[in-house]
């Protein structure tokens, strides 16, 4: 197993209610999340690095990538500018997923605002999706991802399996981008009928070179599971992307609503601990350190 190497977390989200300027819509009071339904267990007024590190400092975990979560903010720059003045005390290094509308007219000044932090390596949009569902090509949102490629920029990207295969035409479209497929494609169900159609279409946007898959994000909706229900989506996982393509994520504080953050490392090390130890590495931590520039 790889118990003795160090993991870079790819997945985590941090917020403060009492920033005069940023907003999470998603934790306020009377939300109800559109997939998860019910997350009240996890809407504490603040949750920061230090609150993160207390929880993961005996998992072995070198670093932290934060991906955008202060949704609803006038000014989504304010956010990195937040994270990075936080990282300047944390207790692990942390990179910055940061969040921005490619397909706007301020997109590209979002992004230069954004580069301001050294921080800060790309971008989560959640439209990307909405987009492809609709087999729209935005001409605006390509020149986005254009000048992200320019200056080495991540896409996190939120897709699930019925939309891959318009996610798999953008990677074409733009080979030299680094795109990162988060939470293996968001399962919404974990029957034998989804699973058999996620992992076809997980491993035909596999054959783009350029797409990462991150295996995070597990537990959701699945919140019964067992080591060995999580293994299948795992392993598929590996088998489609390969070890020079795969990352880690713990979704927190997220996931904490159907495990503990130590639990679910430990599931994530047995499910790769067959592998050599240069292949454990480059998942465990090598890939991120690319992908994310630590």
């Amino acid at each position: 197993m790889a118990t003795s190497l160090p993991i870079i977390d790819t997945h985590m989200h941090l917020w403060d209610k009492k920033h005069p300027e940023l907003k999470w819509v998603w934790l306020d009071k009377e939300f109800i999340h559109p997939i998860l339904g019910n997350i009240d267990g996890m809407k504490s007024e603040a949750y920061v690095l230090d609150n993160l590190w207390a929880e993961a400092r005996f998992s072995g975990i070198e670093g932290f990538v934060h991906v955008q979560a202060a949704i609803g903010s006038p000014n989504p720059v304010t956010e990195t500018v937040w994270l990075t003045e936080m990282a300047k005390t944390g207790p692990a290094p942390m990179r910055i997923i940061g969040d921005s509308s490619l397909g706007s007219e301020n997109a590209i000044k979002e992004l230069e605002g954004h580069m301001q932090s050294k921080l800060f390596v790309g971008i989560r949009d959640f439209n990307a999706e909405i987009m492809f569902s609709r087999k729209e090509i935005n001409p605006t949102y390509e020149a986005s991802l254009d000048y992200m490629t320019k200056h080495k920029l991540v896409f996190d990207l939120d897709c699930e399996w019925p939309n891959m295969a318009e996610a798999l035409k953008l990677a074409q479209r733009h080979p030299e981008l680094e795109i990162v497929l988060q939470h293996i494609g968001f399962p919404r169900k974990r029957d034998a009928a989804y699973f058999a159609s996620w992992k076809t279409e997980i491993n035909k946007l596999a054959t783009a070179q350029n797409v990462t898959m991150k295996i995070s994000g597990l537990p959701m909706t699945d919140p019964l599971f067992s080591k060995e229900s999580l293994r299948p989506w795992a392993e598929a996982s590996l088998e489609a992307f390969g070890p020079k393509r795969c990352v880690l994520g713990s979704n927190w504080p997220v996931d904490r609503l159907y495990t503990s953050y130590a639990t679910i490392i430990e599931f994530m090390r047995e499910y790769i601990g067959s592998l050599s130890q240069s292949e454990q590495a480059l998942i465990c931590n090598g890939n991120a350190k690319r992908l994310y520039r630590f």
